[in-house]
Formats: structure tokens, C-alpha cells, sequence
């Protein structure tokens, strides 16, 4: 199995429970990773044979900047269904983390975040 990432992708939405998160907004990160079959690509050099890495990062702006959601998890669950969807038979699986830096709960962290995995990613 081959994989491409997009990794660290930086997004702005109104993803959240509470009111200031929908209301203001707040920085996302995400990355994904996609299980692949990309010889031919290597081996032709013709984007036709692999995955378009602007086609995923369209999908991971479209569904980060747009539609609110109250959950990240639902946030993950959306970019990896319409990455599945869009490139059905070229993907088998995808991996995608959710990142928000700077959630609006009190404590020290890093970040909170979600990943999950959709279809077969070994």
C-alpha cells in the first residue's frame, strides 16, 4: 500500500459547542493521510494515475470553512467521507486528524484533537 499526506493544513471555522465558537470562529489544523495505489503514477509520471493533492485540500477547506458543526469528530467525519466519495477506487482509506490549537476551555495543552480512520488503511 502507498499513502500521500497533506499534513498541517491551516483553516479557519465556526466549528463548536459553545456560542463564541460559532460566533467568532477560530483556527482549525488538519491533516490526512490517504492509502493509495501510486506506481503507475511513478512510474508514467501523469497526474491522471494518482490523487489530486488540491482536489483533497479543496474538500478539507470546503468542509472546515464551511457548513458549522457542533463536534470535530463530525468535522473528521465529513472530510473523510467526501475524500471516500470523491475519489472512490483511487482511495481505500483515509486517515484524517482534526486540530483545534485553541479551544476555549481552561487548563494548559497542547491542543485538542480527533483522528480518525475510514475504509482499509494498513
Amino acid at each position: 500500500m502507498d499513502y500521500i499526506h497533506l499534513r498541517d493544513m491551516q483553516f479557519y471555522g465556526y466549528h463548536g459547542v459553545l456560542e463564541q465558537e460559532t460566533v467568532l470562529g477560530q483556527r482549525f489544523r488538519a491533516s490526512v493521510s490517504l492509502a493509495v495505489d501510486i506506481q503507475q503514477a511513478g512510474q508514467t509520471d501523469e497526474l491522471d494515475n494518482t490523487v489530486s493533492y488540491v482536489g483533497v485540500y479543496d474538500i478539507c477547506k470546503e468542509v472546515i470553512e464551511g457548513k458549522p458543526y457542533k463536534l470535530i469528530e463530525a468535522v473528521a467525519e465529513s472530510v473523510a467521507t467526501s475524500i471516500l466519495q470523491q475519489y472512490k477506487g483511487q482511495v481505500f482509506g483515509c486517515r484524517v486528524e482534526i486540530i483545534k490549537p485553541d479551544p476555549p476551555i481552561p487548563g494548559h495543552y497542547k491542543e485538542v484533537a480527533v483522528e480518525i480512520v475510514r475504509g482499509t488503511f494498513v
